[in-house]
């Protein structure tokens, strides 16, 4: 059995840092639309590179991240099969292979977010469970963005109910209201400009961020990592950051066992 402990400490943890069981452990990824996975890029492919095990799941399509006409996508089918192709260029550049990223393409209500409901709790469920990950990936739930709120309410109720013993690594995005930064994982400009390639690879996402806010979404990502950065007051002039949250949440939540 390996341990994974997560350490007190008063100030963040750099990841880098982390006494980390052999790998391969298994790292499942809930991004809440396709892209949130190239948010964390950096950090995946730390442990991508060490030897674990990533499992993507896509919840939502994303189609009303799409503008209407780019590249003739003007249905809720063609926007959502143009993200899915998205997000399959930029696993391939990251090197996640393609039988690790699944689509679950979660019931939406009328307002394009996942409705609460047994059946889209039960497809996240399903996929979670049989994987037991050691690290579970999503973006923080105190977020203005209702899919990410959702994403990670329905992982944590799973969590709670069947007793997994696991950690979530929670990211900051540009829509988070407030976390506490407990990890982050510092980079320098060489690794910038791969994950800039990386999110461009979402060529609606850095049109339509280029059409509304005037800079690429690429560009918007890393500005939260410079940012992030500054706040620490790190030598390094990015760094993706995470708050960690462990289950079960009593007693022996620092330490998770691997078998």
């Amino acid at each position: 059995m390996n341990a994974l402990r997560i350490p007190e400490k008063d100030r963040p943890l750099n990841l880098l840092q982390w006494s980390l069981p052999p790998a391969p452990m298994t790292l499942v990824v809930l991004a809440p639309h396709p892209d949130d996975f190239d948010a964390i890029a950096v950090t995946l492919r730390f442990f991508h590179q060490r030897g674990d095990v990533i499992h993507l799941a896509v919840l939502t399509t994303g189609a009303s991240g799409v503008e209407d006409g780019f590249e003739e996508a003007r249905t809720d089918e063609q926007k959502a099969a143009l993200r899915e192709k998205e997000q399959f260029a930029s696993c391939t550049f990251f090197g996640l292979p393609c039988e690790r990223l699944h689509f679950l393409r979660l019931t939406p209500d009328e307002k394009g977010n996942p409705r609460v409901d047994e059946a889209n709790r039960s497809l996240v469920r399903n996929f979670l469970l049989p994987r037991r990950p050691d690290l579970v990936f999503m973006p923080h739930g105190n977020d203005s963005n209702v899919t990410h709120q959702r994403t990670y309410s329905f992982f944590r109720s799973i969590a709670l109910e069947e007793n997994l013993q696991t950690c979530a690594v929670l990211n900051k995005d540009a829509k988070t209201i407030a976390m506490r930064t407990n990890a982050y994982l510092p980079f320098d400009e060489q690794t910038a400009s791969w994950k800039a390639e990386l999110l461009r690879l979402h060529r609606s996402q850095q049109q339509r961020n280029l059409n509304t806010r005037g800079h690429g979404f690429d560009e918007r990502v890393l500005a939260i990592c410079r940012q992030a950065a500054s706040e620490l007051a790190l030598d390094d002039t990015y760094a993706e950051v995470f708050e960690l949250e462990c289950f079960p949440p009593q007693g022996a939540a620092r330490t998770i066992e691997k078998e």
